[in-house]
């Protein structure tokens, strides 16, 4: 998605207002997806988790001081959350400046 949904979803949220993956317009988008029967499932999981991010901008040395965003979902229709055990951020994983998530389902 590239989006930051919430200001819980990057480090500084105040200063990144104008910048693209956190503007009003894309949050709102964001927003009428969500709307439209999905879940955003990290969230739903753990709504209070904070510095859970998926991205990390390769200046300043931003992913090793945790300086970063969450852009990267699993979303999930909504009669399927409840088959959802979890949801990882893999940010140990390196090789890009996203890390992999993977998403846990009872079948």
């Amino acid at each position: 998605m590239n989006v930051a949904h919430k200001e819980i979803d990057l480090a500084n949220p105040k200063t990144n207002t104008k910048n693209a993956g956190f503007t009003v317009e894309e949050r709102d988008g964001m927003t009428a997806f969500l709307g439209n029967g999905y879940v955003d499932i990290y969230r739903h999981l753990y709504p209070e988790k904070e510095k859970a991010y998926t991205f990390w901008t390769y200046m300043g040395n931003a992913r090793a001081k945790n300086v970063g965003w969450r852009l990267d979902y699993f979303l999930v229709s909504q009669r399927f959350v409840d088959n959802v055990c979890d949801n990882i951020i893999h940010s140990d994983v390196l090789g890009s400046d996203h890390c992999p998530l993977s998403l846990h389902i009872q079948i």
